[in-house]
């Protein structure tokens, strides 16, 4: 299909098919809705072990296993007050790195040429990041805590900036939480690099799927050169640290769009179907000519039976197709 298509029946089809095979950038959270929430800080130093590899179609990813790197790199989850140790492993013929965002680390953990923070082909390195809780300076002021939704990525691959290693794929979500954050059911990780969505082609997704009532979790991210705006139907959530409200008096601003730029990263939490029921619910950049070159997916929302009633999609219905009119009543 040309980028610059778009076509109803191939879009719905393709949702179709995601709706009986995995589902890209899905992780369960295990996370009872609205009784299970982050614990004390583990007091010791975590270590994992991250890949740098190479993907089909020149793509590159990072993973927790040797030949099990994706795109997104895999979701890494913090408690202000941890301290977690990685072991990146650079499987490719390039020098890579690991630069992250929003948490604390020293000039060695930087991931940067400038800092010596490169692991060449073959190689590997620990970086280290840690993570603190709010305080108050000496001089009164706050101390903002670590607790976020941030992201990490290349810095060397291509250019110094590791414009290269973005765009072929080394990127992934990072979430700090506040002891006591409400935890998810299921989390799904949107990043808009360039012109795609998780260096998907035009209107392949990925496509997202939750059963009614549960918790979701989105993180976006940005990378590239351009602007978005990130776009989901049917759900708003508030604009504030979580995306929940903390009470009658919380100010925040109830949203269901918002802007994003490069390096840029935000998340929040919904109840799927909330008040709107199953549904196949859009999900796009709302920058018109984005969305019509195929920034663009679907949150398949089912009911308890884990079907989409009235629609193609319905399990007893889907044949891997949809009708053209299908997508009439997905309203940008």
């Amino acid at each position: 299909m040309a980028r610059g298509s778009f076509s109803r029946r191939a879009f719905t089809a393709s949702a179709a098919v995601a709706a009986f095979a995995p589902l890209v950038a899905s992780v369960p959270a295990g996370a009872a809705l609205a009784e299970k929430s982050a614990g004390k800080p583990g007091g010791d130093v975590r270590r994992i072990t991250l890949y740098a590899e190479k993907l089909p179609g020149g793509q590159l990813g990072y993973g927790l296993e040797p030949g099990k790197a994706t795109i997104p790199g895999p979701l890494i989850e913090m408690i202000e007050g941890e301290t977690l140790e990685i072991e990146m492993v650079n499987n490719l013929d390039v020098a890579a790195s690991l630069h992250v965002h929003g948490v604390d680390y020293d000039v060695a953990s930087d991931g940067t040429r400038m800092n010596d923070g490169v692991v060449e082909p073959g190689g590997r390195r620990i970086f280290t990041w840690r993570t603190h809780a709010q305080g108050r300076r000496p001089g009164g002021t706050i101390e903002p805590g670590s607790a976020g939704y941030w992201h990490y990525h290349d810095h060397v691959v291509g250019t110094d900036h590791g414009t290269g290693g973005i765009r072929a794929g080394l990127y992934g979500p990072l979430i700090v939480r506040r002891k006591g954050d409400v935890l998810p059911d299921k989390q799904f990780t949107v990043v808009f690099n360039d012109m795609t969505i998780n260096n998907s082609t035009s209107h392949e997704g990925p496509h997202f799927m939750a059963k009614i009532g549960e918790r979701v979790e989105f993180i976006v991210i940005t990378h590239g050169d351009f602007f978005h705006t990130f776009h989901i139907h049917g759900h708003r959530w508030a604009d504030n640290r979580t995306g929940l409200l903390e009470g009658n008096q919380d100010p925040s601003r109830i949203i269901d769009t918002k802007i994003t730029g490069p390096a840029e990263s935000f998340g929040f939490q919904v109840i799927a179907g909330e008040r709107v029921g199953p549904g196949m619910w859009m999900y796009h950049c709302h920058v018109q000519s984005h969305s019509d070159m195929g920034m663009a997916g679907v949150f398949m929302v089912t009911d308890e039976n884990g079907n989409v009633p009235g629609h193609p999609m319905d399990m007893n219905q889907a044949n891997g197709s949809a009708p053209e009119h299908s997508m009439d009543n997905m309203h940008h």
